[in-house]
């Protein structure tokens, strides 16, 4: 996981992203990675419950 903090709440699943940030390049060149789970992960605290994140953004011409 990079650049994503997780928790769980009040039956609530808070995600925190820094969007300033940049990862680099995706896998096809085509956008900036910004934060990803890198495939699905479990929801902590919450059994058979698991979530997949990819936050990007289009790469500059």
């Amino acid at each position: 996981m990079k650049n994503v903090e997780v928790k769980a709440e009040h039956g609530k699943l808070i995600l925190t992203v820094d969007l300033t940030k940049d990862l680099g390049p995706s896998a096809s060149g085509k956008s900036v990675m910004i934060a990803t789970t890198e495939g699905n992960m479990d929801v902590p605290g919450v059994p058979d419950t698991k979530f997949g994140l990819n936050v990007y953004r289009r790469k500059s011409r």
